[in-house]
């Protein structure tokens, strides 16, 4: 979960800056205007946001550059309210933004700043946008139904009998609301029973999903869509399948209390060959919390817990267990690691463990060696 800035670092510092600014904030008393998000709003931020969140005039602000457009849902609903409520909070140091942005945690209550991010959310009308608070951490193997814009570079080595080196470079892109395309290409290291080493790209795959359901007072979001893995990969040297297959998939993701959560995701993969592969079943599920530093402004540590469920056609189950951490590495929260190891619990003479790894890095929210500092 990160802060997606609109258009250039220092908008999200104008944007709110003015948070906490007006002297209505500080009346009391029984003639001091009710603390409701809209008054809040008016008292703070209208100055420079304007009555509609699409901000004032240049002759009003006083400053040229461009203020944030808060009725674009793309901007506005992106990111959890954590990201908002830790930027006014704490000033824009604390994401790796502007200085400029002061903080405000002495000047307002913790209640009445979430009051004032809570009535900027309402300059979105449209609500077909999933809210980012429903954007949970990545996982391994278990899809998110949030649709996203990042690039993972991720990792899997197993180092027993059948010794290889797995590769994934994932490029996913959001459109529009509730949209999602991705495209996984592989390279694979295989090691053959002569004990060569074949290298080379393995089976690209294309997907589509699609946000079905989402509600932020029920904290859930539900998705389907497909993926096709194509035979990209040289089968002779095992690094593909040789033959197509189609994955019809669906995930949910529900919030759980102190900052937990449990994702699910389903499928069937359907080979276009049947004789060189069986159709086979799998369902995966991931449960974790989120635990941030420096009074839950700073770094977030998300430890995760998979399990796995695979049963092929006339076969038996294969059950898999993948511990896992992940850790955002920038201020901003946009670049992340992670580690794990898949720990087969089934039929474990054939198949063996395996070291994993990813790095993610959310391009939307700007380039990978910004907000760092």
């Amino acid at each position: 979960m990160k802060i997606r800035l609109a258009h250039s670092p220092r908008l999200l510092v104008l944007a709110l800056a003015v948070l906490g600014s007006g002297p209505a904030l500080g009346a009391q008393g029984p003639g001091a205007p009710q603390r409701t998000p809209e008054n809040l709003y008016r008292a703070a931020c209208i100055t420079c946001h304007g009555p509609d969140g699409t901000g004032a005039p240049k002759s009003i602000v006083g400053f040229d550059a461009p203020l944030p457009d808060f009725t674009d849902c793309a901007f506005a609903t992106a990111e959890a309210d954590v990201d908002w409520f830790s930027v006014v909070h704490e000033g824009g140091p604390v994401r790796g933004l502007d200085r400029h942005m002061p903080a405000f945690g002495d000047a307002l209550s913790p209640d009445e700043i979430a009051l004032a991010v809570s009535h900027v959310r309402t300059f979105c009308h449209d609500p077909s946008w999933p809210r980012g608070d429903l954007n949970l951490p990545r996982a391994f193997f278990t899809e998110k139904a949030f649709p996203e814009n990042e690039v993972v570079w991720a990792t899997a080595v197993t180092t027993r009998d059948d010794r290889a080196v797995s590769n994934d470079l994932v490029y996913e892109r959001r459109i529009g609301a509730r949209n999602q395309v991705e495209l996984v290409a592989p390279l694979t290291f295989q090691q053959d029973a002569a004990g060569q080493w074949n290298r080379g790209l393995g089976d690209v795959a294309v997907a589509f999903k699609r946000v079905v359901h989402s509600s932020l007072p029920g904290g859930r979001i539900a998705a389907a869509g497909m993926e096709v893995v194509l035979p990209t990969g040289k089968e002779a040297e095992g690094l593909g399948n040789g033959y197509t297959v189609f994955e019809p998939f669906a995930m949910y993701g529900q919030l759980l209390p102190r900052n937990s959560f449990v994702q699910v995701h389903g499928g069937v993969e359907l080979p276009s060959d049947r004789s060189k592969a069986p159709r086979e079943v799998f369902l995966r599920t991931a449960a974790g919390t989120t635990l941030a530093q420096d009074r839950g402004f700073g770094r977030s540590w998300s430890p995760q817990i998979e399990l796995l469920w695979a049963r092929a056609e006339h076969g038996p189950s294969e059950w898999d267990v993948v511990p896992q951490l992940q850790v955002s590495l920038s201020k901003i929260q946009h670049v992340s690691v992670a580690g794990g190891v898949r720990l087969p619990l089934t039929q474990r003479d054939d198949r063996s463990p395996q070291a994993l790894v990813y790095l993610l890095w959310d391009w939307f929210d700007g380039g990978f060696f910004e907000f760092w500092k």
